[in-house]
C-alpha cells in the first residue's frame, strides 16, 4: 500500500503503533482522503470487487480481477476479537467508495463470526461514527483510541 505523505488539520489522538508517521497521531493526507470518502459516502463503489480474508497474513484484501486495490490489516486478539489496524486504498482507486465498502464488508464479516473489534484505524472509527448500526461491534473493554478535539 502507499506510504503516508503530508499532514492535515484533522485532530486526533492515536498512539504511534497505529502507524502514524509523526508519532503523535496526526492523520496523513492519504488517511484524510479516505476519511472524507467515508463521511461523504453517497454511492456504491465504482468498481465491483470482492473481499478476501487472508488469515495467514492478517489482512482483508479488496480485489478486482487479479489486482489488490485496497486492504485492511488486523491482528487477532483472542478467540473473539480483531484489532483493525489501518485501511489503505491505492491512489487510483480512492474517492470511489472502495474504503467505505471494504470497511462495511469487513465489519459484516466480523459480525457473522460473532466477534468484536478494537479500532486502531481512524478511517474505521469514522465509518462507525457515521454508521452507528456497527457500534455494537466495538469491544467495550478494548475499544481502541478515540478521536480528540485538540491537535498536538
Amino acid at each position: 500500500m502507499t506510504e503516508p505523505t503530508e499532514q492535515t488539520g484533522y485532530a486526533v489522538q492515536y498512539p504511534d503503533e497505529a502507524g502514524y508517521p509523526d508519532g503523535i497521531g496526526t492523520l496523513s493526507q492519504d488517511q484524510a482522503v479516505l476519511i472524507d470518502e467515508v463521511i461523504d459516502d453517497p454511492h456504491a463503489p465504482a468498481f465491483d470487487f470482492y473481499v478476501v480474508n487472508d488469515e495467514k497474513t492478517g489482512i482483508y484484501e479488496a480485489i478486482v480481477g487479479d489486482t489488490e486495490i485496497a486492504g485492511l490489516p488486523y491482528n487477532v486478539a483472542g478467540d473473539d476479537r480483531l484489532v483493525l489496524l489501518a485501511t489503505s486504498v491505492f491512489p487510483e482507486y480512492r474517492r470511489q467508495g472502495i474504503a467505505t465498502e471494504l470497511i462495511r464488508r469487513v465489519l459484516d464479516d466480523v459480525r457473522t463470526q460473532g466477534k468484536t473489534v478494537t479500532i486502531m484505524c481512524p478511517i474505521v472509527r469514522t465509518f462507525i461514527e457515521h454508521n452507528p448500526a456497527y457500534a455494537d461491534l466495538i469491544d467495550p473493554e478494548h475499544p481502541g483510541p478515540t478521536t480528540g478535539s485538540h491537535q498536538s
